[in-house]
């Protein structure tokens, strides 16, 4: 095998790109080099061709495609993580409802993610959601892996310093031969904006220390037994849903609505996974169907879900109102509409995920008197989602996903105990 020191030093994440078509297997590869924290440092045009690649270069993660000929994806992708248990495979398939069963199996499998791909090359070049999900989920994974190894991280000032001006990369020799394409030079991307880390009302009632130095101050939540319960997570939350309900020894009387950041027809197949996991009622929820206790609602992809209400009934209410915190379905929207029904007995969970959705919609619950939970950073693929609400004060607890099922179900059973 081709070794590379280069985790160790804090180097790039490095990534394979498996696609049987060039055009799309160049999209993917041009999309990752550009970001400096990733090189992409080989690809194969199917599963067969990935395998012996995988001998040959030291990869951190892989973009599997689902359809190729001589071994498709599913056949290749327990062969890999054989090969190297430590490897994060991000699933790429096309937006149908077939892949969207297949991509969610072959996370019981052992791959770590998805990218829902979009169906022709040209949509693939011209969709910009789909190229920040792809780099994201990949950086995501990749640092992951890393921090379980005790690798360094990539430094972005260590990458930036070595490229020369105008912001490009110098580009890197690779040998090129069947199913394989060269990469374009990464163009460097300014850093994300930090969150805002305001306190929360209420009065804080203990500190805990979170990583990079920050402190999370915990609030005490509602006394009274909670009515519903809604649950926000993206990067990482099917996984993490998965955990979170195995922690529920007993069906909960109460309504449960999850917003997941996934696509249509995604979210249809994980409500049904979620159905069998959990052995409760569970369906993608639709428009005025009304909320009972013990079922689970999942937000249909490409709609805000919202909870209405009329005279002592509750129900789902389905928007087309535009992306918020570029997300749609977005948790903010569920979170406000739980709040103006139900206030102090709303109990809410963040679960991992990027960005900041969830935060706003988190304050307004918090100020009515809800209770707010959340993964904590160890546990999370990221935290970006469960950080912003922890690090804003808003949470009562913040437990690893292990625990954290147990705890919501403590709270839906009588309050705190």
């Amino acid at each position: 095998m081709q070794t590379n020191t280069s985790a160790n030093a804090g180097g790039p994440f490095r990534v394979m790109v498996v696609d049987d078509s060039a055009i799309i297997r160049g999209f993917l590869c041009r999309y990752l080099s550009e970001d400096p924290l990733i090189d992409v440092v080989t690809t194969a045009n199917n599963g067969a061709v990935a395998l012996r690649q995988l001998d040959q270069f030291d990869v951190e993660a892989v973009v599997l495609d689902i359809e190729m000929p001589e071994m498709d994806g599913m056949t290749a992708l327990p062969l890999l993580i054989k090969k190297k248990p430590d490897i994060k495979v991000v699933m790429a398939s096309t937006l149908t409802r077939k892949n969207a069963e297949i991509s969610l199996r072959a996370m019981q499998m052992g791959a770590v993610d998805y990218v829902p791909k979009p169906e022709t090359a040209r949509s693939v070049n011209a969709n910009i959601d789909f190229r920040r999900e792809l780099v994201d989920k990949v950086k995501a994974w990749a640092a992951r892996g890393r921090k379980r190894r005790g690798e360094a991280l990539p430094s972005t000032a260590e990458m930036e310093s070595a490229k020369p001006e105008a912001g490009f990369a110098k580009p890197t020799s690779r040998p090129v031969s069947p199913g394989f394409v060269t990469v374009s030079p990464r163009r460097t991307e300014k850093p994300a904006a930090v969150v805002s880390t305001n306190q929360a009302a209420a009065q804080p009632a203990v500190s805990l220390q979170a990583g990079q130095g920050k402190t999370i101050s915990l609030i005490e939540g509602s006394k009274k037994t909670p009515k519903v319960l809604v649950v926000g997570s993206s990067t990482g939350g099917p996984q993490a849903l998965m955990k979170f309900f195995a922690g529920f020894k007993t069906k909960p009387e109460v309504p449960i609505l999850i917003t997941q950041h996934m696509p249509a027809n995604f979210t249809a197949i994980l409500a049904v996974h979620l159905g069998q996991a959990t052995g409760w009622p569970s369906e993608e929820a639709k428009e005025g169907v009304a909320l009972e206790a013990g079922h689970i609602y999942v937000a249909p992809g490409g709609r805000h879900m919202e909870v209405a209400g009329e005279k002592g009934a509750f129900f789902a209410h389905l928007t087309d109102e535009p992306p918020e915190n570029f997300c749609k379905p977005a948790v903010d929207p569920l979170f406000r509409s739980v709040t103006k029904y139900f206030g102090d007995r709303s109990l809410a969970v963040i679960l991992t995920g990027m960005g900041h959705d969830g935060l706003k919609g988190a304050r307004d619950l918090t100020k009515a008197g809800g209770t707010l939970l959340a993964q904590d950073e160890a546990s999370s693929v990221v935290w970006g989602m469960p950080g912003a609400v922890a690090t804003a004060g808003l949470c009562t607890e913040v437990l690893p996903i292990d625990n954290l099922g147990a705890a919501t179900l403590k709270r839906l059973q009588g309050g705190i105990g």
